[in-house]
């Protein structure tokens, strides 16, 4: 009864996207980037006799971000081995489609029996990346038929999930697919354990993102134009911005001429940075100033017209606001703006995030739900200096003291999986 459900599910789901993508952007990429997949497959070489191929799949853009530091060091060791990277949502394969680091990368097929049947024996895994959530039935019931191998890499549970919930039987199968779960924290261990999965397949890990942002920050880009329109001003970098978090924001920012504003928001199409230019003063396109880089004397809010620069900017902060913690999904990661040793705020929808609520129970990040709330938190980081020393040099000294999930995954990798799969890299 409960398989019927799911496959029902990923059928009115399939319909569902079909009609929506009539009109909406993303559902129409979801759509067209499945369209023919089998063909694809067939054309590239992944099947040969010697070869080793590594499957990673991320639900999302932040999910990759948190499995590439493991595919990477894996790659780094073992650079013959094929990298297959699957994507369920636009926004990751649509920004990642060209990553260098794979030798395909592609949507993952709606899931079915005889789509998981087929994909599994086109790209003829050895060793499969799950990363932190997303689970579908049929992939892993056909991995699992097949003994191969799947690691859950960076995963966290909560007790409102349906694998610890009594009608969740089918969830709970799934979870038998996994050869190994690499967790980021106790409490996602004990849940596990609640549910008969057997100790020695647990290791607490932490979250392979800290490894990423602390790679990216020892990489940070230069943006010149950046640096002047900053220089001598305290500034805030607001990263991955929706309408709710440039509402509060401009209530501030408005009215605080002394202080430079950089705003990199989630969606940039036109409509969007139209509307952010009429919420607030003053405004300049990162376009814009790098063609007239004088135009920095009269603008205070510099908005951020592409994609790829973010990670980088929150360098030139004072304070960062990382956004979306007004929506149901929750805030963003945090941890790119932590990593340069700043101060973070956010809105109020961070329970899902365990770095998010270290954070604030360390007290070197902030939430707030209104916009005086947002004056109050950036006026006392603003003018207690002793305090904002402190929040700085925590922020900084809580994410390097959180490095290594990569190193123990890949350990294991070298002493377990490669006598699970009964083959090695060349």
């Amino acid at each position: 009864m409960h398989l019927f459900i799911y496959n029902l599910f990923c059928k009115l789901y399939l319909i569902g996207i079909h009609i929506v993508a009539l009109w909406n952007r993303k559902a129409a990429a979801w759509k067209k980037g499945r369209q023919n997949w089998p063909s694809r497959l067939e054309n590239i070489s992944l099947k040969s006799a010697d070869s080793f191929t590594i499957w990673m799949h991320c639900a999302s853009l932040g999910e990759f971000e948190q499995g590439r530091p493991v595919l990477e060091a894996f790659k780094d060791r073992y650079p013959s081995a094929k990298i297959v990277l699957t994507f369920f949502s636009p926004s990751g394969y649509e920004i990642r489609k060209n990553y260098s680091g794979a030798d395909l990368v592609i949507y993952l097929p709606m899931d079915s029996k005889k789509n998981a049947q087929k994909f599994i024996e086109l790209i003829n895994p050895q060793l499969v990346l799950w990363v932190k959530y997303e689970y579908w039935y049929h992939y892993l019931t056909q991995l699992r038929k097949r003994n191969i191998p799947v690691l859950m890499v960076s995963g966290i549970y909560r007790k409102s999930q349906a694998f610890f919930k009594p009608w969740g039987r089918l969830h709970r199968y799934m979870l038998d697919a996994f050869t190994h779960f690499f967790v980021q924290n106790e409490s996602s261990a004990s849940l596990l354990r609640s549910i008969n999965i057997r100790e020695e397949k647990i290791t607490i890990t932490n979250d392979t993102r800290f490894d990423r942002v602390t790679a990216i920050a020892r990489e940070a880009k230069n943006f010149p134009a950046v640096q002047s329109f900053c220089n001598g001003y305290q500034v805030i970098v607001a990263g991955s911005t929706w309408e709710a978090d440039e509402e509060i924001l401009s209530h501030y920012i408005n009215v605080n001429n002394s202080i430079r504003f950089i705003i990199a928001a989630h969606e940039i199409d036109e409509e969007h940075l139209k509307d952010i230019e009429q919420l607030f003063k003053n405004t300049i396109r990162y376009s814009e100033l790098i063609k007239n880089p004088a135009q920095s004397i009269t603008a205070h809010t510099l908005i951020i017209d592409n994609i790829g620069m973010l990670a980088s900017l929150y360098q030139y902060a004072s304070i960062t606001y990382i956004g979306g913690g007004f929506n149901k999904s929750g805030i963003h990661n945090t941890l790119e703006a932590a990593v340069y040793g700043k101060p973070v705020v956010f809105g109020p929808v961070y329970e899902k995030f365990a770095e998010a609520k270290a954070m604030v129970e360390r007290q070197i990040a902030y939430s707030v739900s209104t916009a005086l709330e947002l004056e109050e938190v950036l006026n006392l980081l603003f003018k207690e200096e002793a305090l904002y020393k402190k929040t700085c040099r925590e922020a900084g000294e809580y994410v390097q003291s959180q490095t290594g999930a990569t190193a123990k995954i890949m350990h294991f990798i070298t002493e377990n999986a490669f006598s699970l799969t009964g083959k090695t890299p060349g």
